[in-house]
């Protein structure tokens, strides 16, 4: 395994990392989350909650995914986030990376408009968020690949033209399209039912990685 896989393994999951900073932020979280519940119950519209718990499954998949890359090949994950941090629940996920998209699905719902038919620059106004935020999630990314925070290993997964398409086509559009997807199901019980889909995938990926087969990622 590279030396960052290592360092992302040491100390994985590991309860005693723990920094009191982690407090408020899961506060900050919670108070975003029960806001958008008590505006979904007196309006009836739970968008920006399906939304936010939309965005947090895909990337629950996205390090799953990731993260039986690493198990299977022996060599690395496609990205791992060895530095420092207050918890890494995963070789590629901490718990600052997972404040942030449990918010970023209520973000990007709020940046639309309630006008569904609504074109940006001939794009309905959805899918122009979506590859927006796209670009600037996979800048974000870029930045903390060279400040070495997140490490790429891989040569198909880097700042190259190719390698920059793979990541913004896998690493983080389809974040934004599944919320798209979610929003154009009609009934809230369908869009449950996808949410739950979503979360049943990477559980069961989990039980059979981290469960079964004994993989530690």
């Amino acid at each position: 395994m590279t030396e960052a896989t290592l360092r992302a393994l040491d100390g994985l999951r590991d309860l005693s990392t723990l920094k009191w900073y982690v407090i408020p932020l899961l506060a900050i979280v919670m108070y975003i989350y029960a806001t958008e519940i008590r505006k979904a119950r007196e309006g009836g519209n739970w968008e920006a909650v399906f939304a936010g718990l939309t965005l947090f499954g895909m990337d629950f998949v996205n390090e799953t995914w990731n993260g039986w890359i690493m198990a299977v090949s022996g060599y690395s994950a496609f990205w791992t986030a060895p530095g420092d941090t207050a918890l890494r629940t995963m070789v590629g996920w901490n718990i600052e990376i997972m404040f942030m998209f449990a918010l970023a699905g209520i973000i990007f719902h709020h940046t639309l408009s309630r006008e569904r038919n609504l074109k940006i620059l001939g794009l309905p106004e959805q899918w122009f968020w979506a590859v927006g935020f796209t670009v600037f999630c996979v800048f974000v990314e870029c930045l903390l690949n060279i400040g070495g925070h997140l490490v790429w290993d891989w040569a198909c997964w880097n700042r190259s033209f190719a390698g920059i398409w793979l990541i913004l086509l896998i690493g983080y559009f389809h974040f934004f399209a599944a919320v798209n997807f979610m929003l154009w199901l009609k009934t809230a019980k369908r869009r449950v039912v996808f949410i739950a889909c979503i979360y049943a995938v990477a559980v069961i990926m989990n039980v059979i990685g981290l469960g079964i087969m004994g993989w530690t990622y």
